[in-house]
């Protein structure tokens, strides 16, 4: 099930599989590792694929709350653009996928490896059902999920990194939405991806409706002493367009994250690391910062600034569908110590939305 097949009304045109990978050459692939004592991942999200590993994109981020890590994010900073792979996985496992990207574009793309590599690692903290300690990630799983990456439709919920996470106290995890955006003769795609592993019960909105205070009786992360508070966790969202845009204007987009995150419910907590990244797959070929540089002058087209209220609008629009999915696209799962995280009841979601 996904958030359309409820009985909402979700605003703006979703694309051809209403994922992030509606946007041209974007690729999706994971590894879920559940063994054991694990309920972890690792997600690889590829701007132009494997073969366009090393082709910049027009990137920058957004930090609405840093209680959590993105690696990378101070050379996007610098040049504004994004040259390799965006992996996701859980707090403790950033190095290990760090490690595991940096391997594979070494086997990969030998000449990229040859000058330096800033691989943008990002996470989540699955601790309560994952042995988050243990060493169940390891860094040949970031290059299988790399590998893995593929357009179409994406799964959501308990896959990748998002496999032990939890979302308003309901089992989260990876979600994907997408809106197509009229500008001129040309329409556009923005396509959103999180990792959603944030917010208490008691706030949690879909579509206008509160259900979050309807739903309070079956919450063993909010009622049980465990040991962290409710609503901690994090988010992370990767935001991907084919319309060409600025580094400036990308991160105008990531600014727009936190309105969607705020439809579902949210209102931020301290101990949710909320750090989101936005791109732009148009204008391949320039941004380059290599040892080798043989033009005298790039270029880049762009949307006028003014012209950007749709691409807000669009990704504010997705990344609250996208919350939702990884809501309807998880099922429940017991971890480590018994750690229970229960599905969001749909039929009885479906009673309050329609009551």
């Amino acid at each position: 099930m996904r958030a359309r097949d409820l009985p909402i009304t979700l605003d703006g045109r979703p694309g051809r599989w209403n994922a992030i990978t509606d946007v041209p050459g974007v690729e999706v692939g994971y590894v879920t590792l559940t063994e054991g004592g694990a309920r972890t991942g690792v997600t690889a999200i590829l701007p132009r694929g494997r073969d366009g590993v090393g082709v910049p994109c027009a990137a920058a981020t957004h930090s609405l709350n840093g209680n959590g890590e993105m690696t990378g994010t101070a050379w996007i900073e610098e040049i504004g653009a994004l040259t390799l792979p965006v992996t996701i996985t859980n707090t403790h496992a950033v190095g290990t996928v760090h490690r595991g990207v940096i391997d594979w574009v070494a086997g990969a793309h030998p000449r990229l490896a040859a000058e330096w590599l800033l691989p943008v690692v990002t996470e989540t903290w699955d601790g309560y059902l994952n042995e988050i300690n243990a060493p169940h990630v390891r860094p040949e799983h970031a290059a299988q999920a790399i590998e893995a990456a593929a357009s179409g439709p994406v799964a959501e919920g308990n896959v990748g990194g998002g496999t032990g996470m939890n979302c308003y106290s309901f089992k989260g995890g990876s979600g994907t939405a997408s809106r197509l955006v009229e500008h001129g003769s040309d329409t556009c795609t923005v396509g959103v991806f999180v990792q959603a592993n944030f917010g208490s019960r008691h706030e949690l909105t879909i579509a206008g409706h509160r259900v979050g205070p309807l739903l309070l009786d079956d919450d063993p992360m909010g009622t049980t002493n465990w040991y962290a508070p409710s609503g901690a966790g994090s988010v992370i969202a990767v935001i991907a367009t084919d319309a060409p845009l600025l580094p400036g204007q990308c991160k105008a987009l990531a600014r727009r994250v936190p309105l969607g995150l705020a439809r579902t419910g949210t209102t931020g907590s301290h101990f949710s690391g909320d750090i989101f990244l936005a791109l732009s797959t148009a204008n391949a070929g320039a941004l380059t910062s290599g040892f080798v540089t043989e033009e005298d002058y790039q270029s880049l087209r762009f949307v006028p600034w003014g012209r950007l209220d749709p691409f807000f609008a669009a990704v504010v629009e997705a990344v609250e569908e996208s919350v939702l999915n990884a809501l309807t696209g998880a099922e429940e799962m017991t971890g480590r110590n018994g750690h229970r995280s229960p599905a969001l009841p749909i039929a009885r979601t479906i009673d309050l939305i329609t009551s």
